[in-house]
């Protein structure tokens, strides 16, 4: 049966796979194999360049421009070919390495053979070749990130003079704006998404268990970590000196646990959205040919923040497992971080989708003024913070007790408030202030932050 996105397992390849296309060339099996062509060529090219590594041939400018090339125009046949290795070399690092030999003796570069892989163990490889792929997806996972909180600053500042009825514990509140509460989710995203670009991408070449033993021996005992160092910075990936045969992955799971900050912060807002469409806060805009309910014609459901919900779900779950599991290696190395490795990308990927949700339903809502003013009118009782401070600070004894005897559990109108502020004890100036006010306009710096 021809293969196509309706016979794929995985909803990352079926139902969402168009909304992915841009990660594709930063974590798939495709850009793994790439990669790790274009850290082999990169080390001999490297080599042939390096005074103390004067055993390695130089090579010509249109030698290296020919090496060059095999990376540039690295295409899926290259990669079916790697993988036909594979089948029989049931070693998929070892197979890049039978790759190139096999175009070095093509392209009139046969000696240069015996140096593909020299001084290297797979990890050495892998170890970059993850490095350079995680940088790339997560780079493009931020750009998912900020143009969400783009659409939410905008939608703060659009907002921001709403008053609405704020609620702690479900109950009513001293009053917000729209704008604001908005404000705050931009803010706490910001502040992840700066820490999540902040982490470096780290990388091992140290050889089989992290000795340099081969590098030193090529390089006639001169020092090989300086060699080492010289060629990851090439890649701008901090070189992990000190290591066993892998590089131990802390600095994935630093960046597993900086998305899930940023995952949860997505997920606070999809439930505070869901919760204000369901208490006719806001509305959700009508599209003509969409179905709310089969049986039920009038719903218009919250679906694009209960899908990012869920996507969150299946990212985080499997980022607590990366960072959980990646750093742990029995002794000097086993392979059980190899298959875990291969599906960061899907995590990454669930991550961007839940973000291309959330953003679709805040372009939905719209505000349902009649049903914000309506329940501000009718919670004058939340101005009791406004009256407490005023007879606080004119020294009325038991002030917070008074106010609590008065309102707690109970409602208050507008005349019933007007009427006791008019027999409240207090200055004429702050009798005028308190009468003032309403819950419209109780809303404090709201509107001015930013």
């Amino acid at each position: 049966m021809l293969k196509n996105t309706l016979n794929s397992i995985s909803p990352l390849d079926g139902r969402y796979a168009t909304k992915l296309i841009e990660l594709e060339q930063y974590f798939s099996e495709f850009a793994l194999i790439k990669n790790r062509v274009s850290v082999e060529i990169n080390w001999l090219i490297f080599m042939s360049r390096t005074k103390s590594l004067s055993f390695v041939p130089a090579l010509s400018k249109n030698k290296e421009t020919s090496l060059l090339k095999i990376i540039e125009e690295f295409s899926l046949k290259d990669a079916e070919q790697i993988k036909k290795i594979e089948a029989k070399t049931n070693h998929d690092v070892k197979a890049v390495e039978y790759f190139i030999n096999d175009h070095f003796k093509k392209n009139n570069l046969k000696k240069f053979i015996p140096y593909v892989h020299l001084g290297l163990t797979s990890e050495d490889v892998n170890s970059l070749a993850y490095a350079l792929m995680i940088r790339e997806i997560k780079n493009e996972t931020i750009i998912s990130i900020n143009i969400l909180n783009k659409q939410l600053k905008s939608l703060a500042t659009k907002y921001k003079k709403i008053s609405f009825l704020a609620r702690t514990h479900g109950q009513p509140a001293s009053p917000s704006t729209l704008g604001k509460e908005i404000l705050v989710f931009n803010k706490r995203l910001e502040r992840q998404t700066d820490q999540l670009k902040s982490i470096n991408p780290m990388a091992k070449w140290g050889g089989a268990t992290g000795n340099y033993h081969t590098i030193l021996l090529a390089n006639k005992n001169k020092d090989p970590v300086k060699i080492a160092t010289k060629f990851i910075r090439k890649f701008k990936v901090e070189h992990n000196v000190v290591t066993t045969q892998i590089e131990p992955h802390d600095w994935i799971a630093e960046t597993c646990h900086a998305l899930i900050r940023v995952n949860n912060i997505v997920n606070d807002l999809n439930n505070d959205m869901w919760m204000y469409i369901a208490n006719d806060i806001f509305f959700l805009k009508t599209i003509k040919d969409e179905v709310g309910s089969s049986t039920m014609p009038h719903k218009v459901n919250p679906i694009d923040f209960e899908n990012s919900e869920g996507n969150i779900g299946l990212a985080n779950s499997m980022l607590n497992f990366f960072a959980e599991k990646l750093p742990i290696s029995r002794l000097q190395r086993d392979l059980s971080d190899s298959t875990t490795l291969r599906n960061i990308g899907v995590a990454f990927g669930y991550s961007v989708i839940s973000y291309k949700s959330t953003l679709k339903g805040l372009q939905k809502i719209t505000p349902n003024k009649n049903k914000i003013n309506e329940e501000l009118d009718n919670n004058w009782i939340v101005l009791s913070e406004a009256v407490q401070t005023i007879m606080r600070l004119e020294n009325i004894e038991n002030a917070y007790e008074k106010l609590k005897d008065l309102t707690r559990g109970k409602n208050l109108n507008k005349e019933q408030y007007l009427e006791f502020i008019e027999n409240l004890d207090v200055t004429q100036k702050n009798k005028d202030y308190l009468k003032s006010l309403n819950p419209r306009n109780y809303i404090g710096v709201a509107p001015k932050l930013k």
